[in-house]
């Protein structure tokens, strides 16, 4: 059995604002690999700031998933802003026509970007393998709204800033206004064994958060928490209970989510 693991965080930006707690749920994140699931240092490679661009990301996640085989465990991690975007590709979002996407260092709106149709290409691993992929990015369903609520959020409180990067006039223009369904990343089906979770639901935006005196993203923060305080003896959907309530304590409106088949909902994440 062979542990991969690619870990991202991007505060900092080349043209988009920046963001606080992104490199902090890299070093909470890698910490927890190693104390709970395992992972040497060779097996985690963490990547931030002007280190990932979008080639440095796809080149980190082509080494994830290279010769992956049964019995694999591998897991990717992103910090950063998401957004969404016009379908990309010939039209494969039929309820919205629209892909979400993660924003890497270089991010322009010309196609410097990843979209999720390109992440289920690429994380389109072997049956058996086990995937576990935790996004703590904003995938906004209704833009208007969303917009309004994102300067509000920013202006009214300092301490937590939405990872949301608003598309140009250009762009949202051409997103639909109709007040449709969202689309979820993998939301067509990959390989049997990926556990994905999501930092917000399709309409929310994930906080970047000061706690404790400290910038972490919300739930980055309170997964690695549950996971350091548990010894890592939660299964899935356990933790995510536990984060759930611990940032509705706290005030967040967000709601993560987890994806995945019952045998890993009901099993420790990082584990076979």
């Amino acid at each position: 059995m062979r542990r991969k693991a690619i870990i991202v965080g991007l505060n900092e930006y080349a043209s988009q604002p920046r963001l606080h707690g992104c490199v902090n749920d890299c070093t909470n994140l890698s910490l927890a690999l190693d104390q709970f699931a395992g992972f040497g240092s060779d097996e985690v490679r963490g990547i931030s700031d002007e280190f990932a661009t979008k080639r440095d990301i796809e080149h980190q996640l082509e080494w994830l998933v290279d010769g992956a085989r049964p019995g694999d465990l591998l897991a990717f991690h992103f910090s950063g802003h998401g957004s969404r975007v016009p379908d990309q590709d010939e039209p494969d979002e039929p309820i919205d026509r629209l892909d979400e996407i993660l924003c890497p260092f270089d991010m322009a709106w010309d196609g410097t970007f990843i979209t999720d149709d390109y992440l289920r290409r690429r994380l389109d691993v072997p049956e058996g393998v086990v995937l576990e992929v935790i996004l703590d990015a904003c995938h906004t369903g209704d833009a208007d709204a969303e917009l309004g609520l994102t300067k509000a959020a920013a202006s009214e409180n300092p301490d937590r800033q939405p990872r949301f990067l608003p598309p140009p006039p250009e762009i949202t223009s051409a997103i639909p206004r109709a007040n449709l369904p969202t689309t979820r990343l993998f939301r067509s089906p990959m390989a049997p064994r990926i556990a994905l979770w999501s930092a917000c639901g399709a309409t929310q935006t994930a906080a970047d958060a000061r706690i404790n005196g400290l910038f972490n993203g919300a739930f980055s923060f309170y997964f690695c928490k549950h996971l350091r305080e548990s010894g890592g003896n939660l299964s899935r959907r356990e933790l995510l209970a536990r984060v759930r309530r611990s940032l509705a304590e706290a005030g967040y409106s967000q709601i993560p989510e987890l994806a995945a088949p019952p045998e890993l909902a009901a099993a420790r994440p990082f584990h076979l």
